[in-house]
């Protein structure tokens, strides 16, 4: 196999459960669940979950082709078959669609989260410069 690629023959699972510390997986070590990234990761994030949901609207007009379908004879069978095979379409293509929605709403996280995040970095900017100007 790759490197990289999951074997269920040669990798095992722990025999005990595995208790992450806190603050691994970038939770507070003082409480609260999460993740914390930083502002290029956010930036990553939010582009690759864009770049998916683009990936899955192409999908879904390669789906409204098969949706098209016509049958190759004019036989009651051959138009049955389209019919299902259309109908097999339609279904892709809607959920297709679903997953392209879901992408991007992800990514739309991400771009808010990145707002929320430089908003932070100016209020604690501001306080640090507010705390300096009485130092000598």
């Amino acid at each position: 196999m790759p490197s990289g690629v999951y074997d269920p023959n040669t990798r095992r699972a722990p025999l005990e459960r595995v208790i992450p510390e806190a603050g691994s997986y970038g939770g507070a070590e003082t409480g609260g669940a999460g993740f914390a990234y930083d502002e290029a990761t956010l930036h990553s994030l939010a582009k690759e979950w864009r770049e998916l949901a683009n990936e899955f609207r192409d999908d879904v007009g390669r789906a409204e082709a098969i949706a098209r379908a016509q049958g190759p004879g004019l036989e009651y069978a051959s138009e049955g078959n389209a019919e299902l095979v259309r109908a097999s379409g339609r279904a892709l293509a809607e959920t297709l669609q679903q997953r392209a929605d879901y992408c991007d709403a992800m990514a739309d996280k991400f771009v808010a989260a990145l707002g929320k995040y430089a908003t932070a970095e100016d209020t604690h900017a501001t306080e640090i410069g507010d705390s300096t100007k009485g130092i000598v």
